[in-house]
């Protein structure tokens, strides 16, 4: 069947979203109906602050990593294992809630996820030594890996096709206020208290968003649907998945595009800071600028360009512009044009950035889009490959000490560039695009 661009939830006889009252059982519901675009959007928003959890716990975070290397009187590189630990817990996480998933629903791994990421960010503001505070980092990680594989699970679940691709850059859109805001909010909190207030505020958010969650994020996985299999099943299922040789590499290409993210999430505290003498305040807003960018390339990406421009096009031109910005950034830095200055190197990481929101939504809706019977356990793939290759760049960029960007721009040009060849050699968008508009329409 073609593919019409409609969602699934428009196509099946039950809706696994809330309707309004005095539908009759079984009677078709659509998206055509007020209460049904109000659930609609509910469940948009409710995912797009799942997914703005991650970035929100990274990027809060990031103005105060100089003052951590003080506070608990370890180097630099040992803080930035917070970040590493934090990446490492969402990526292993993943791959145990993603099947979970698919065996018991969406609705209940993800509430335990989200109980347990409150008390761990509530344990890391109590944190005496940089040692506990890793640990305790890695578990925020692994409970806060719930929100970001079930959220794509549930995307899976209610959409297909092009409309699935919108979606994601939708959810871009929403989770992509989180690290516009987040260096903001992190910079003033940073004005009336230390690190430790950072944490307590993330903690409050997570409270937050665990509450809606229970309220008003309905099951979207029907009992018919689910795996019944154990942890065997669950292995053969992502060894399947593996096999393809297109899902992996699309896989592997968001992955190492999600590193370049990284190395420069990692990276830029002290590139910004400690190395051209910016204050907390500016880093935060240079951080804000450059996820609008990527909000902002997001957006056309999803209402402009999907329908109008291949998904494969797209993602081949956002993942060739990254590996130019990344060149650019490396001779700039390595002082082939003389001391630039904070500016150029600025707009560097705005275009790098901005490309962001062309590579990652077009290679998670294609990955997506080769399976039907397993989101859970492909998203689980996805994510975790996403978040172990960037907790893999984020130490790296810090190899040479704290007064060079080189390394930064070193591993961002490497993942870039080997992106680039991933999505070549194991896509093959020129063979793979037929296959892919056939898988699409099922």
């Amino acid at each position: 069947m073609p593919d019409s661009g409609v969602s699934r939830a428009q196509r099946e006889e039950h809706v696994p979203i809330p309707t309004h009252k005095g539908t009759a059982p079984g009677a078709p519901t659509t998206n055509s109906t007020p209460a049904a675009r109000r659930a609609g959007l509910l469940v948009t928003l409710v995912l797009g602050g799942l997914t703005a959890l991650p970035p929100l716990s990274m990027d809060m975070y990031l103005p105060a990593l100089p003052e951590v290397t003080g506070s608990l009187h370890a180097p630099a590189a040992t803080v930035q294992l917070t970040l590493t630990a934090c990446l490492t817990g969402m990526a292993l996480g993943q791959l145990v809630v993603g099947p979970m998933s698919d065996r018991w629903g969406r609705r209940k791994p993800l509430l335990l996820g989200m109980i347990v990421y409150v008390a761990a960010t509530m344990i890391c503001a109590l944190a005496p030594s940089a040692e506990l505070l890793i640990g305790f980092r890695l578990l925020q990680g692994l409970a806060g890996a719930a929100g970001i594989v079930i959220s794509r699970a549930v995307v899976r679940d209610l959409y297909d096709g092009m409309e699935m691709a919108r979606f994601f850059s939708t959810l871009m859109l929403i989770s992509g206020v989180a690290p516009v805001i987040a260096p903001v909010i992190g910079g003033q909190v940073l004005r009336f208290t230390d690190w430790r207030g950072i944490f307590v505020v993330l903690t409050l958010v997570g409270v937050a968003l665990t509450l809606v969650v229970w309220k008003w994020l309905h099951e979207t996985l029907p009992e018919s649907d689910r795996h019944t299999g154990g942890i065997g099943d669950a292995l053969r299922t992502m060894r399947h998945l593996l096999a393809d040789r297109v899902f992996t590499g699309y896989m592997i290409a968001g992955s190492l595009a999600f590193a370049t993210l990284f190395a420069y999430v990692s990276a830029s505290p002290f590139v910004v800071q400690e190395i051209y003498g910016a204050s907390p305040q500016t880093f935060s807003l240079l951080f804000g600028i450059n996820s609008i960018g990527l909000i902002a390339v997001g957006q056309i990406n999803g209402k402009i360009l999907v329908g109008r421009v291949s998904l494969d096009k797209a993602l081949g031109f956002g993942l060739a512009v990254i590996s130019l910005a990344a060149l650019a950034l490396l001779l700039m830095t390595s002082g082939v044009f003389g001391d630039v200055g904070l500016l150029p190197v600025a707009i560097g990481l705005f275009v790098l950035m901005s490309c962001m929101g062309l590579a990652m939504p077009n290679t998670n809706s294609q990955a997506l889009m080769r399976t039907r019977h397993a989101a859970g356990s492909a998203s689980a793939l996805l994510g975790t490959s996403q978040f172990l290759v960037g907790a893999v760049a984020s130490p790296l960029v810090g190899i040479a000490g704290e007064r060079t960007a080189v390394p930064m721009a070193v591993v961002q040009l490497v993942c870039a560039l080997s992106a680039v060849a991933c999505f070549l050699l194991l896509c093959r968008p020129w063979q793979s695009a037929p296959a892919a508009r056939e898988q699409a329409g099922g």
